[in-house]
């Protein structure tokens, strides 16, 4: 069995809440790679379950390839509650800074909405990257809802987000455990 390289795979980007802006790492890998295309969402700023699922499970639907998900914040959540909509299997997910959705301190509130996440094992192979010091997850959370999904873990240490704001828009760590996670696929 051959790895798998990015030009034979749909890579769906997805982002979270308000978007990811072009200095997000999400934005410039989107750039960078010739089959990556983001799952565009109707409002950025007021995000309604039903219709982000929806729009991944399209995004999914209709590729021509296999799909690699890369998911951050709200995408995460986003991607887990689409996976029964799926019609096509999905080849792998790289998820970053997964919110915790079940916490009832979360801001803005309607994130919650996405929530809980279930806790089955996910139907394809993960990476799920979280920082120590992420304001909208718990680094003991985000480990356990990976340990529940059979994800790999990757502790990030103290990277904040794991966005623009946090210094992560070129994030050479991130690229290259995607890279390595590509060809374990």
């Amino acid at each position: 069995m051959r790895a798998m390289k990015a030009k034979d795979a749909d890579i769906l980007m997805v982002p979270g809440y308000t978007n990811s802006g072009p200095d997000h790492w999400q934005s410039r890998w989107e750039t960078k790679l010739s089959t990556a295309r983001r799952v565009e969402q109707a409002e950025w700023s007021k995000p309604v379950r039903e219709s982000w699922t929806d729009a991944v499970a399209k995004a999914v639907n209709e590729a021509e390839r296999p799909v690699i998900l890369v998911a951050h914040s709200l995408g995460v959540p986003t991607v887990i509650q689409a996976i029964p909509k799926f019609a096509k299997p999905v080849a792998g997910a790289f998820f970053v800074a997964a919110p915790d959705v079940a916490n009832p301190k979360i801001k803005p509130k309607h994130l919650m909405t996405f929530g809980p996440y279930p806790r089955d094992p996910l139907p394809f192979p993960s990476i799920t990257v979280a920082s120590r010091n992420d304001p909208f997850c718990a680094f003991d959370i985000a480990e356990d809802i990976a340990g529940a999904w059979g994800s790999l873990f990757i502790d990030a240490g103290e990277a904040g987000h794991i966005n623009a704001e946090s210094g992560h828009g070129p994030w050479p760590e991130g690229s290259m455990t995607f890279a390595h996670f590509m060809t374990r696929l």
